[in-house]
């Protein structure tokens, strides 16, 4: 019985090795890791693309996301125009909002997108390019938008 106890033992403790083994060598293979970031600790594209999609959704961020996800240098902007939304580049909200393509400049440490709004009137759209920082080392933010001159 005693024999039959330490087979038992060390078969499951051959397992367990085995099992924790294979999950280490499965977090390090390239399919299983997450694509948090470039090698270079820079977030990606389409880490920004993503994040950009989820901050503006369809009608635009939410109070938590505007709390939480924006630069203190655009809040603080934010806060000097009480009267336009900064972070929309409008004065209400738009019926859809599309995200495009990102690009990066390692260079400069941003990444920035055209913003595209739908609205209902008169023009039916309106684009705006807003900037993310590339640092993979702190929490992704929006760091500035650009509306563009004014005509």
């Amino acid at each position: 019985m005693l024999r039959t106890l330490r087979r038992s033992a060390a078969l499951a403790g051959g397992c367990a090795a085995a099992l924790g083994l294979g999950l280490i060598l499965a977090a390090g293979s390239p399919a299983a890791a997450s694509a948090q970031t470039d090698p270079n600790n820079r977030y990606t594209a389409e880490e920004i693309h993503h994040f950009l999609e989820g901050f503006y959704g369809n009608h635009g961020p939410t109070a938590w996301e505007r709390r939480h996800l924006v630069s203190a240098q655009l809040k603080e902007k934010a806060a000097q125009n009480p009267d336009f939304d900064v972070l929309l580049c409008a004065q209400n909200t738009p019926r859809d909002i599309e995200v495009g393509e990102v690009t990066t400049a390692q260079s400069a440490r941003v990444g920035w997108a055209t913003i595209t709004t739908t609205w209902g009137g008169e023009p039916r759209t309106a684009s705006f390019t807003a900037y993310v920082d590339l640092d993979g080392s702190k929490p992704m933010k929006l760091l500035d938008v650009y509306c563009g001159a004014e005509d």
